[in-house]
């Protein structure tokens, strides 16, 4: 009996999200009605709702205006909650704002010997939602730190500082959203009452102290060429800047993946501050077309707004790198940092001097992070690409890793024959720059596909070591920690990866695999949603890239959108026949979600077939999501006689 079970809790933990309609009592009767009917549809066709109800792990309180839900077992769940409403309103006239608490509530029963809730966690959680404006997902700072031990909440979590609330209390606040749910904008209340009170903070980023480093976020410089292709540019220009402030030990340099979550938005640079607790704020501008190049840079002291620098250069394409060298020794003498001799030095030393060398990275670089690991047409075009570079700049390290790097790819996911898949480049690239990390990582990656297990473990570890920050490297400790069958570390690098590059869906893809493998549906399902976002994404600048229409429909299968998954997968089929990795994701699916293994069997002869190296052998030896084939005796038959023709039988 649901009434008796939660009659016999008295005071629990628990998570409450609570949802208010902005301006109700000032809609007419008929209106306001309709106004909840909306807004219990979409709490209803929440996931994450239906979810706890069907697990009676979920209390409903209507309060007039809009409702309290109360989850037991994870602050996840309000947040995931939150999101879904969000998303489902979010092109709706609907004015809704939500704020999210965990404290102590008491399960009561009402005179209609109904369950109803109340206590602290209920009242904060209000207070909380009070904050904001419509749109707004505010949440409190003791689920903000819960959130924040996850690499994937951690860029969606943005710090107002404490209001006064009601009875002159004071809650802590941040604001929570994403690109497609919640508003990034401050809440009139928070800016009223900072204005009004100066005990009622969003403080202003506070100078360091004289004993401390200064600090410093460095803001995704703006395309401004008129051409979204050119966006490779200006992402290259902040990430070297980045990098060449990273190097000085007297200054702290908020990350890459940090930064680039603001890509593209309109941010308030005093926020911005204030969210990541630094002092100052670099923005610009990119600008390149006919062999010219337009940068301006402003350095912003977020303690009171002002300008410590600013410059525009307007030069010679062929300049570049004098410019960033320029910019980087500004915001030094700004700041009135010390260099040290060797961080001078380290500044000024670029992969290459040539211009030309460098341009052909950055796009083929580009092409690498937008694409995914088992399209031959990006993985052809990269090789073109860094080896035109290295033709220019045979000293290129970066270019020949992002060589060895594709051809491992097109040997071990594309099976492509002959070659040495990458090992020639990959060395290579570490005579010229032994402390190059995604030079140690593809060399490993190539290793693994070699079965050198235990070398390529050595390569890896070197790799982290050196740059626990790459991209590359935690995209290839996850595979081989997976392929190690350590499936948990493999998930945070994957995790990593994810946060690192928001248009790789790849990561996503693995995610699904290994949550479902570890039993933690709602980790997997959060992957498959994202993995579908970011298709979609990919999918709206190249709508025959096949690649993303199949991590697409691997994503529909886990989410239980079966025919429409069968659908996407015949058109990825249709443009791509030839991808054995997507083929292979089609095989996990229809094993693992579409529960059709003679249709995976089938799928996965061919594939098997024309495997050109012996990673996906060993992967598919260790994936859990054949596990359900693996006893098949058509399975075994298959994965002996692809040993046997690559030469592994004993």
């Amino acid at each position: 009996m649901p009434a008796q079970i939660k009659r016999e809790v008295k005071l629990e933990i628990v998570h409450v999200l609570f949802l208010d309609i902005v301006g109700y009592s000032k809609r007419l009767t008929d209106e306001q009605q309709e106004l909840i009917d909306r807004l219990n549809q979409a709490v209803r066709g929440s996931d994450e709702f239906k979810k706890a109800a069907a697990a009676d792990r979920l209390i409903k309180i209507p309060t007039g205006d809009g409702m309290a839900l109360i989850f037991y077992n994870s602050p996840e769940q309000p947040v995931n909650c939150a999101l879904e409403v969000s998303q489902a309103l979010k092109n709706s006239s609907l004015p809704l704002r939500m704020g999210v608490h965990s404290g102590p509530v008491s399960a009561v029963t009402d005179l209609n010997d109904r369950t109803n809730a109340a206590g602290v966690g209920i009242n904060i959680a209000q207070r909380v939602m009070d904050c904001g404006d419509t749109g707004h997902i505010l949440i409190s700072k003791r689920v903000a730190e819960d959130l924040q031990q996850y690499s994937r909440w951690r860029p969606h979590l943005h710090d107002l500082g404490e209001v006064e609330v009601k009875h002159g209390e004071r809650v802590h606040v941040f604001n929570f959203y994403t690109d497609d749910a919640g508003n990034s904008d401050l809440p009139k209340k928070v800016i009223g009452a900072a204005v009004q009170s100066r005990r009622v903070t969003v403080a202003p980023a506070k100078k360091p102290a004289k004993s401390e480093r200064p600090s410093i976020c460095v803001l995704p410089f703006a395309n401004m060429s008129g051409d979204p292709e050119q966006e490779y540019f200006s992402d290259g220009i902040t990430e070297d800047i980045i990098t060449d402030l990273s190097k000085i030990s007297a200054l702290h340099v908020i990350s890459r993946n940090t930064a680039f979550t603001f890509k593209g938005k309109a941010v308030d640079l005093h926020q911005v501050a204030n969210q990541l607790k630094v002092g100052h704020v670099l923005e610009g501008s990119v600008r390149k077309a006919a062999g010219r190049v337009r940068i301006t840079a402003q350095l912003i002291d977020a303690a009171n707004d002002s300008h410590l620098w600013a410059e525009r250069y307007d030069r010679d394409l062929n300049d570049i790198f004098a410019i960033q060298d320029e910019i980087s020794h500004a915001i030094v003498d700004a700041l009135k940092v010390k260099l040290l001799p060797e961080e001078e030095k380290a500044i000024e030393q670029r992969g290459t001097e040539n211009v030309n060398a460098y341009n052909l990275f950055l796009m083929a670089r580009q092409t690498y992070a937008t694409g995914f690991e088992g399209d031959p047409r990006r993985l052809d075009a990269i090789v073109r690409m860094c080896q035109r570079a290295v033709e220019i700049d045979p000293n290129y390290a970066d270019a020949w890793a992002l060589i060895a790097l594709a051809e491992v790819l097109l040997r071990a996911n594309v099976g492509r024959k002959g070659g040495d898949a990458g090992l020639a480049a990959a060395e290579r690239a570490l005579a010229l720059n032994p402390d190059l990390a995604e030079a140690h990582a593809v060399k490993a990656r190539i290793l693994s596909e070699e079965n050198r297990n235990e070398e390529a473990a050595r390569e890896i570890d070197i790799a982290l070591r050196l740059d626990p920050e790459s991209y590359q490297v935690n995209r290839n400790a996850g595979l081989l920690r997976f392929r190690q069958k350590q499936i948990e570390e493999s998930a945070a690098h994957w995790e990593k990866a994810l946060t690192l590059e928001q248009d790789d869906f790849g990561s996503a893809g693995m995610l699904i695999t290994v949550y479902t493998a570890l039993g933690k549906p709602e980790a997997a399902q959060r992957a498959a949603k994202i993995a579908l976002e970011r298709c979609e994404k990919t999918l709206s600048r190249d709508s025959n890239n096949a690649a993303a229409m199949g991590h697409s429909a691997v994503a529909l299968a886990m989410l239980g959108q079966h025919e429409r998954a069968k659908e996407w997968m015949e058109r990825a089929l249709l443009i791509d026949p030839d991808n054995l990795t997507m083929r292979y994701n089609f095989v996990c699916a229809l094993a693992n979600y579409l529960h059709d293994k003679d249709a995976a069997l089938e799928m996965l002869r061919p594939t098997l077939e024309q495997m050109g190296g012996i990673g996906l052998i060993n992967h598919a030896k260790v994936d859990p999501d054949l596990d359900s084939i693996r006893d098949d005796p058509r399975f075994q038959e298959m994965l002996a006689a692809a040993e046997a023709r690559l030469g592994l039988s004993s």
